[in-house]
């Protein structure tokens, strides 16, 4: 079962190489960058990044009166990043240590990973940073146009190509941090509208 789940009948492995292997001095250091801003640790500037804008956005299209259907459509993103993160943090504070999966560093023969940044050896399914990655543009997908819909998947793939490329996870780990927390923010969107939906149907009675 695992091989076609994880290892993908080697293409995993067989990934993780061909991207792992591709290695230079400027790549390495926007690699390197990749994986810090897709650390969950940035959580906090993060959130007071999407409270200014927000509201930059809010004064703009409402020209500062502060429209309820405006503010909501500001808002609630940030609502859904907040809530999703804290069910996807506690989520994933579960599945890793349980799964117990090697990292490529451990699993692979010695000499055969290049590790750019620290170490890592255990905890490998899925990836933290990934899932971060991908919480924080799902959330606010509905903000986005245009080009920065480009920009925020651009982001997504640099942090989730990053962690392989430093060494730390494989192609499955990032994937099914993607998809996992995906799910997260589409189901907490539900949540919320569904709530939402309720109160309007209350004042109505």
């Amino acid at each position: 079962m695992r091989g076609v789940v994880y290892d993908w009948f080697g293409l995993n492995v067989w990934l993780f190489h061909f991207i792992n292997n591709i290695h230079f001095a400027i790549f390495d250091q926007i690699m390197l960058l990749g994986t810090t801003i897709g650390s969950y640790k940035l959580v906090g500037f993060y959130m007071i990044l999407l409270f200014v804008s927000s509201f930059i956005g809010v004064k703009i299209q409402d020209g500062g009166k502060f429209n309820k259907q405006t503010v909501l459509f500001w808002f609630t993103p940030i609502a859904v990043f907040g809530i999703a993160f804290l069910i996807d943090a506690a989520f994933l504070s579960f599945l890793k240590p349980f799964l117990d999966l090697p990292r490529p560093l451990l699993a692979l023969p010695l000499g055969s990973v290049h590790v750019v940044g620290i170490a890592e050896y255990h905890h490998s399914f899925p990836s933290g940073h990934s899932s971060f990655a991908m919480l924080l543009v799902a959330s606010i997908w509905p903000l986005l146009k245009g080009w920065q819909k480009w920009i925020g998947v651009s982001f997504v793939l640099w942090v989730g190509i990053s962690r392989i490329s430093v060494g730390a996870h494989f192609p499955a780990d990032v994937l099914g941090g993607f998809i996992s927390s995906l799910i997260i923010v589409l189901l907490v969107k539900q949540l919320l509208s569904f709530i939402s939906r309720k109160i309007e149907s209350q004042k109505k009675l």
